[in-house]
């Protein structure tokens, strides 16, 4: 069976078993004229003013005015760069009613990740910024002095969000509408936390207690904590207007959401809701999925297997495969290296009792280690079988699994997966066995209908 490499269209197709079952969402057909979209999002938002009549207001009392637009790291596929993107027309209508380029600021939420390189933000932003002499920078979660204390939540977090934000006369939000697996969906409130908050501020938001929440998952707002008290830090630090996309298949916008940063995100999330959640005739003995964009390193890629655990059956076993494009760092940051490490030499309920014991010393970061915990509660660790094409014979020493280019010396993505199951039917003696394939990887959540 042949169907579309998701990882790197470049590439040859995949090449599965005859007898597997795929599984896809049916997102929405991409806008025919996304630059439109955009505009016309812009001019008549949802229950909001304008973003060119609220910019224009703030100038009016302040001639000076300052603005600031949060973006998305490099970890989401928000367009900000080329035909329909939605960075430029913001700038634009900030430049149209008075501001100066010298105060205006692209601000990178980046939370907790690395910050991004030149080279990275070039990538992702379009030239046009750039030569417009617009400020691009970094958020820096450890950076004390660039982060204001705003007080503490009904939780007890302490909520320090980046100085520069909490200043601007003017806040705009930016990003992306999509499955998430710990705080329901992307977007929205998330450009601010955890995109602008201090490393610190995470101490309970990404706690044990929140991440090991039951409603703490894909595609749920409905008594979410992550989802709440990632609402209290936004509405505590304010927002003046957002611009969310949501995104098919091949990234094309298939909806602008524009305005008031709640109003605005919950019809976003509606839309999503209607379409990432995909019915399964039943769970299957192997499961198949891939890391998308997002899965730029083993950190991101967590979110591919926790999405794919409602379609594995108990004790079964799951393949995922990804591109890990992060040059800095192809694993994660060394705090999450030495929790997931914890992970492979012990099991998921193991690890789960002692990130929930009172002498655990939170570390950033373990929150990734607590969501692949929760996989293998439901299927053991050498279950589990992982390739990226940057990861050689040996070097994924200490990550939970099976790699499996200890296996084989696989070359493309069909190789690595074919040789897993080739092991998988070795270990189970042949057997027949149902095979499913989640073509859309972490942004789909499949559940037995």
């Amino acid at each position: 069976m042949q169907v579309p490499n998701p990882l790197n269209t470049s590439t040859m197709d995949l090449l599965l078993p005859d007898n597997t079952v795929i599984y896809g969402m049916q997102a929405p057909a991409a806008l025919a004229n996304p630059a439109k979209a955009v505009a016309e999002a812009l001019e008549h938002p949802i229950a909001s003013e304008s973003l060119r009549t609220i910019a224009a207001k703030k100038r009016a009392s302040n001639a000076d005015a300052n603005a600031v637009i949060v973006i998305s790291d490099n970890t989401r596929p928000v367009p900000y760069k080329g035909e329909g993107n939605i960075l430029v027309p913001v700038i634009q209508i900030l430049f149209e009613v008075g501001y100066q380029k010298e105060n205006i600021l692209v601000l990178i939420a980046t939370g907790t990740h690395r910050p991004m390189t030149e080279d990275e933000i070039e990538k992702i932003i379009d030239p046009w910024v750039f030569e417009h002499g617009v400020k691009v920078e970094n958020h820096d979660c450890l950076d004390q002095d660039d982060l204001t204390f705003l007080g503490k939540t009904e939780r007890g977090s302490e909520v320090r969000i980046n100085r520069r934000y909490v200043n601007a006369d003017l806040k705009i939000l930016t990003g992306l509408v999509e499955s998430h697996f710990m705080a329901g969906v992307s977007g929205g409130r998330k450009s601010i936390c955890p995109g602008l908050i201090s490393e610190q501020g995470t101490f309970l938001f990404h706690g044990a207690d929140l991440m090991g929440h039951r409603e703490s998952r894909d595609l749920n707002l409905a008594g979410n904590p992550v989802h709440e008290e990632s609402t209290a830090f936004a509405r505590m630090a304010g927002s003046d207007f957002i611009i969310n996309v949501t995104l098919d298949h091949a990234f094309a916008i298939t909806g602008v959401y524009a305005g008031d940063m709640e109003a605005a995100f919950i019809k976003a999330y509606e839309m999503v809701k209607g379409y990432a959640r995909i019915p399964i005739q039943a769970e299957a003995d192997i499961v198949i999925t891939h890391a998308g964009f997002v899965g730029i390193n083993h950190y991101q890629s967590a979110k591919a297997a926790f999405a794919a655990i409602g379609a594995v059956k108990k004790d079964g076993y799951l393949i995922s495969v990804a591109n890990f494009t992060d040059k800095k760092d192809i694993i994660g940051s060394v705090m999450y290296k030495t929790v997931v490490a914890l992970l492979a030499l012990s099991s998921g309920e193991q690890l789960t009792t002692l990130l929930h014991s009172p002498d655990w010393p939170f570390l950033p970061d373990q929150w990734q280690v607590q969501k692949w915990a929760s996989v293998f509660e439901k299927i053991p660790l050498d279950h589990y079988y992982h390739w990226a094409p940057q990861l050689d014979k040996g070097s994924a020493a200490g990550l939970p699994g099976k790699s499996i280019a200890d296996l084989v010396e696989a070359t493309d993505f069909s190789d690595a997966i074919n040789a897993a199951i080739d092991d998988i039917k070795r270990r189970e003696g042949g057997r027949d066995l149902t095979i499913a394939y989640l073509s859309d990887g972490p942004y789909a959540i499949p559940y037995v209908k």
